[in-house]
C-alpha cells in the first residue's frame, strides 16, 4: 500500500515538472535576465582569448624581439578566435528557438 502511494507521489511530481519545463519550452519571450546573461556570455567567450593572446605576446615578445609585435599580433588572433566563436555560439542558441 504505502509503496503504490511513493509511486503515485512521485509520478504526479514528475509530471508536474514535465508540464513546468514544456511550458517554458513554449514561451518565446525572454526576460531581461536572459538577455544580460546572454550580453554576459557573449562579452567573456570575446574576452578570455584576446586577453590570452595578450599574454602570450608579451611572452613572445620577451623571448624574440624584433620589429613585429607579437602583443598587437596575438591580441588581433584572440579578438578575432573570439568573434568567431561567439558568432557561433549565437548562431547555436538562435537554432534552439
Amino acid at each position: 500500500m504505502k509503496e503504490s502511494k511513493h509511486k503515485t507521489e512521485f509520478s504526479e511530481s514528475l509530471d508536474r515538472q514535465v508540464k513546468r519545463k514544456l511550458k517554458a519550452r513554449k514561451e518565446k519571450s525572454h526576460h531581461v535576465w536572459f538577455g544580460l546573461g546572454m550580453f554576459g556570455l557573449i562579452g567573456w567567450s570575446v574576452t578570455i582569448p584576446t586577453v590570452a593572446g595578450i599574454a602570450l605576446g608579451l611572452w613572445m615578445d620577451r623571448r624574440w624581439p624584433g620589429q613585429v609585435s607579437w602583443t598587437l599580433t596575438m591580441m588581433l588572433v584572440g579578438v578575432v578566435l573570439g568573434c568567431v566563436n561567439a558568432w557561433r555560439w549565437i548562431g547555436e542558441e538562435s537554432r534552439d528557438d
